[in-house]
């Protein structure tokens, strides 16, 4: 599907009906990365809308003229203005979507009724872990092009055979569609002017999950994060590095069940 905000038209994709989860991805993939780890999450809700967009200069999404991160929430904005409305939803963002999904929970606080963060990208990262591999029981070599088989081996601290089929569905069909220039462009004003959350506390019920391994963002800035969001639950997952919601799916599908289950709490005024 296609929503033109601001001019730009968001390419995403829409799955169920009733309340509106939105879900955005990390940096140099699309939507599928993310549909692939949420949906077998998310799926199994009753009432539950799930949208996906492609972040600009990715997926189907254009960056167009936009040149900082100010330009991409506005963007957001707009898009969830038009595609949502008015009402409240639920936001869950991978690393660069989960830094802008702090901002726009610190923008729309009252529309945000929950906020799910994984592997945030951390404006102040810090203590960052050298990449290795934990585990490996699948060879790439032969399966994958030599140039493919160098990002799973970059990205991924658990290789398997589960995580190489999750890499060839859902992340390797973006890596060809990414606009280097346009992120290049929007990199160079990567920070907010007014900061990820506005200067704002968001009080609504939010969990932030990072791995232990994740050379990418790291474990320990995201700490500081706590500081916002006092109804946070805050984990450190082992054997986890920045694909974690491939490599524990298994915790990734309780912790976040538990965290709707805050949401809904929070919803019909059962923790007030």
């Amino acid at each position: 599907m296609e929503y033109k905000a601001l001019g730009i038209p968001v390419h995403y994709v829409e799955h169920g009906k009733g309340v509106p989860i939105l879900v955005l991805h990390g940096a140099g993939v699309d939507h599928r990365e993310m549909v692939g780890a949420m949906e077998p999450i998310l799926s199994e809700l009753a009432d539950c809308r799930r949208l996906y967009p492609d972040l600009p200069g990715m997926g189907h999404t254009p960056a167009g003229t936009l040149d900082s991160a100010d330009d991409v929430l506005d963007l957001l904005l707009a898009f969830i203005d038009g595609v949502i409305g008015d009402g409240q939803f639920r936001l869950i963002g991978h690393s660069a979507g989960a830094y802008y999904a702090r901002a726009i929970a610190g923008r729309r606080a009252e529309q945000v009724a929950g906020l799910a963060l994984i592997c945030p990208l951390d404006e102040n990262a810090r203590n960052l872990p050298a990449h290795q591999i934990l585990h490996a029981s699948v060879d790439p070599r032969g399966t994958l092009a030599p140039a493919d088989e160098g990002v799973f081996r970059d990205y991924f601290v658990v290789q398997t055979q589960a995580t190489m089929e999750r890499y060839k569905d859902y992340v390797l069909p973006a890596l060809g569609l990414v606009d280097e220039a346009g992120l290049e462009r929007i990199g160079q004003h990567w920070l907010f002017s007014a900061g990820p959350e506005g200067g704002t506390t968001y009080s609504g019920p939010v969990l932030i999950v990072t791995g232990r391994q994740d050379s990418v963002v790291g474990y320990a800035a995201q700490w500081d994060l706590l500081e916002h969001y006092p109804r946070a639950t805050f984990a450190v997952l082992d054997r986890a590095g920045h694909a974690l919601p491939h490599e524990q799916p298994g915790l990734t599908k309780a912790l976040i069940t538990e965290w709707l289950d805050r949401v809904r709490e929070r919803r019909f005024g059962a923790d007030s």
